[in-house]
C-alpha cells in the first residue's frame, strides 16, 4: 500500500525525499511494528483505575533498568573531562551509596534531593536513591538559594546530594529546611556536609569498590520514583510525581522511531549487534530536566550508550568532544543545533561521526531541518514534543517523516494518545487549533502536595499547549495558550511569527512577546539574535515577515540581542525577561 498524500505547503523540497518513499502508509507501518510478538508490541494496563496502552516489552521499573544496564560490564558509560567510568564501575559506586543511605536511615518513600550540574555522581545519586525505594527529587542547578530552599521544603527532602556551588547557595538556608537531616557534598569538603567521596571515592576508584548487595526493595511499576519540578515560568515550580513506569517506558521511544523510519522506507529493521562500535551521545542538556534524565540517561543505561557529559554548554568545547569521543548523537534545545550549524563552517574538528542531531524543549522552525540536512547530510535531524508532566518524549519525529512535515513535532508514540480540545470541551476535527490533551503510561500521577490539581482528569492531561493534528495523527504545536496574544480581536500565535523570523538567513534566535496597546489590547514585538558576521535591519526583518504573514502579525518593533536569548534550564525562552526590554 502506497501513501499518496501530497506534501504540506510548509514542507521542504520534495527532492530531499527518496522517490520511492513511503513504501508503507503510516498506519500500516504502525500496525506492523506494534503487533503481538513484535519487540514494540502494545498491550494494556490499568493505571490509577484507567485502562492505558503500554509497551509490552518495556522494563517495568527503573530498578530493572539499573540491573539490565550492568550487563554492559566494562564498556564505558560516563565520560566527564578526564574521568571515565565503566558500567560496572558505575554500578559498584551506586550500590555502595545505596547501602550507605540505608544505614543513614533512608527508607522507602523518603525524599532524597539531587542538586548538581552534570557530573558522573549525578546518575549514581539518582539510582542509589531509587534502589533504596526512596523518591529522587532532582532540583534545578540554576536555582538560587531561595528557590532551592522552597523545593527542599516542598518535597520534604531528608537528604540532599549536592555539588560545591549548590552547597554554597544552601549553606545559610539549611536551618530553614527542618526535614533536611543530611547533606552529601560531591568533589569538595565543607563544614556542615559529609563528603560523598568518603563513601564512594573519586570516579577513578569506582571500579575497585567492593561489590555491595542490591537492596532488597522491589518497587511496583506505578510506585512513585521521582519528583521533577516544572520550569516555573508562570509561578512556583510544581513537583511532578513520576512513577517507575513513567521513567522506564522512555527506553522504547527512540528505537521505535528508528524502526518506523526503516519500515516506512521499505527496509528491514536492524537487529542490535552487541559487537558493533559503541554509540556515544554528547549530553549538554541537564540531567535535572526530564529530557536529560528520561530521554537520555535512562535509555543510554539500558542500551549501553557512552555518555559524554558537559557541565555546561559551550559550542567550541562540544565540537572538540564530538571529534574526540566520536559521538554519534548530539543536541538538546534547538539553539544548540543552530550554534552547531553556525560554528561548523569555521570548525577544524571532524564531526563526521554524527548520525543524529536531536532537539526539543522549544519550538524548532522548519528552516532548521533544511539547514541540518545540508550541513550534516549523513545525520538525521530528530525532534519531538514532551513536557515534565509526560516524563519527556511523547511524540517523536525523524527521517523522511520529519522532512515531509518539518513544522510538526511528530506523531504520538503508539502507547500515547492525543486529542485536540475546543473551548467547549469537545474534540476538534483534523486541522483545527485547540488545546492539546494527552494520555499515556508516561503521564505523571499529578503534582506533589496539590491533590486538587485540575489539569489531570481520567488519565488525561490538559497541557496548556495550542496545537492541531492532521488525519494521520501528526501534531503541530501552534503556541502555548498563555503565549498567544490578541491584537484587536485577531489571534496571533507567537510561534508562527518566530518561525517566519527564523527563515531569514541572518537570524539564529527569535522570540515574540506582547507589547501593551491602549486600544488594540496588545501588539507583537520581537527580539532577535543574529548569526555571527551577519547583518539585518529592523526594517528588513519586518518586510521579510510581511512577505510571509498577514499584516496584523508583523512585529511592530524588533529589538536586537547581542547573544542567544535568555532561557531557563529547560530550554524555554524567558519571555518575561524579554518583555522588560520594551
Amino acid at each position: 500500500m502506497t501513501e499518496t498524500t501530497a506534501l504540506p505547503e510548509s514542507s521542504l523540497p520534495a527532492s530531499l525525499l527518496p522517490a520511492s518513499w513511503p513504501a508503507l502508509s503510516f498506519a500500516e507501518a504502525t500496525a506492523r511494528l506494534t503487533a503481538p510478538g513484535s519487540p514494540f508490541a502494545v498491550g494494556e494496563a490499568v493505571i490509577r483505575g484507567v485502562p492505558t496502552r503500554v509497551w509490552a516489552a518495556a522494563p517495568p521499573t527503573l530498578r530493572d533498568i539499573f540491573l539490565g544496564g550492568r550487563r554492559h560490564g566494562d564498556k564505558t558509560f560516563l565520560v566527564f573531562e578526564e574521568d571515565r567510568a565503566s558500567y560496572e564501575a558505575f554500578a559498584r559506586a551506586t550500590l555502595m551509596l545505596a547501602q550507605d543511605l540505608i544505614r543513614g536511615g533512608v527508607r522507602p518513600g523518603d525524599r532524597v534531593a539531587i542538586a548538581m550540574r552534570n557530573l558522573p555522581e549525578w546518575p549514581v545519586a539518582l539510582f542509589a536513591t531509587l534502589l533504596t525505594g526512596a523518591i529522587a527529587a532532582p532540583l534545578n542547578a540554576w536555582w538560587t538559594g531561595p528557590e532551592l530552599e522552597y523545593a527542599l521544603n516542598d518535597c520534604g527532602a531528608a537528604v540532599a546530594i549536592v555539588d560545591q556551588e549548590r552547597h554554597a547557595r544552601l549553606a545559610e538556608r539549611r536551618a530553614a529546611c527542618p526535614a533536611l537531616t543530611r547533606v552529601l557534598l560531591a568533589r569538595a569538603e565543607a563544614p556542615g556536609a559529609e563528603s560523598l567521596d568518603a563513601i564512594i571515592g573519586p570516579v577513578a576508584a569506582w571500579a575497585g569498590l567492593p561489590d555491595a548487595p542490591v537492596p532488597d526493595v522491589a518497587p511496583a511499576p506505578d510506585d512513585v520514583a521521582t519528583l521533577f519540578y516544572t520550569s516555573g515560568t508562570t509561578g512556583r515550580p510544581k513537583g511532578a510525581i513520576g512513577t517507575h513506569r513513567n521513567g522506564a517506558c522512555g527506553v522504547m521511544a527512540h528505537p521505535y522511531s528508528q524502526a518506523r523510519a526503516c519500515v516506512r522506507r521499505g527496509e528491514p529493521v536492524p537487529v542490535p549487534d552487541p559487537d558493533a562500535p559503541q554509540k556515544a551521545s554528547l549530553v549538554a542538556i541537564p540531567f535535572f530536566h526530564v529530557t536529560g534524565c528520561f530521554a537520555t540517561l535512562i535509555p543510554a543505561l539500558w542500551r549501553g550508550t557512552r555518555l559524554v557529559l558537559m557541565r555546561r554548554w559551550d559550542v567550541a568545547r562540544a565540537m572538540a568532544l564530538i571529534a574526540r569521543e566520536r559521538c554519534t548523537t548530539a543536541g538538546g534545545v534547538p539553539t544548540i543545533a543552530w550554534q552547531l550549524l553556525e560554528e561548523r563552517a569555521a570548525a577544524t574538528h571532524d564531526l563526521s561521526s554524527l548520525e543524529v542531531v536531536t532537539y526539543g524543549g522549544a519550538p524548532a522552525p522548519a528552516e532548521l531541518v533544511r539547514r541540518l540536512r545540508a550541513a550534516f547530510p549523513h545525520a538525521q535531524p530528530s525532534t519531538g514534543w514532551g513536557m515534565t508532566e509526560t516524563s519527556g518524549t511523547f511524540t517523536h519525529h525523524q527521517a523522511e517523516d520529519y522532512i515531509n512535515r518539518p513544522d510538526s513535532c511528530g506523531p504520538p508514540l503508539p502507547v500515547c494518545e492525543a486529542r485536540i480540545v475546543g473551548p467547549e470541551g469537545h474534540d476538534l476535527a483534523p486541522g483545527e487549533v485547540g488545546e492539546l490533551h494527552v494520555k499515556g503510561p508516561n503521564v505523571v500521577a499529578g503534582y506533589w502536595n496539590r491533590p486538587d490539581e485540575t489539569a489531570f482528569r481520567d488519565g488525561w492531561l490538559a497541557t496548556g499547549d495550542l496545537a492541531r493534528m492532521d488525519q494521520e495523527g501528526f501534531i503541530t504545536i501552534v503556541d502555548r495558550a498563555r503565549d498567544m496574544l490578541i491584537r484587536g480581536g485577531e489571534n496571533i500565535y507567537c510561534c508562527e511569527v518566530e518561525t517566519a523570523l527564523h527563515e531569514h538567513p541572518a537570524v539564529v534566535d527569535a522570540a515574540v512577546v506582547a507589547i501593551p496597546h491602549p486600544t488594540l489590547g496588545e501588539e507583537p514585538g520581537a527580539v532577535v539574535a543574529l548569526a555571527r558576521g551577519q547583518d539585518a535591519s529592523e526594517e528588513e526583518l519586518r518586510g521579510f515577515v510581511a512577505a510571509r504573514l498577514a499584516a496584523f502579525k508583523v512585529p511592530v518593533r524588533i529589538l536586537f540581542h547581542d547573544e542567544i536569548l535568555p532561557r531557563n534550564a529547560n530550554g524555554k525562552i524567558l519571555k518575561s525577561e524579554l518583555r522588560k526590554l520594551f
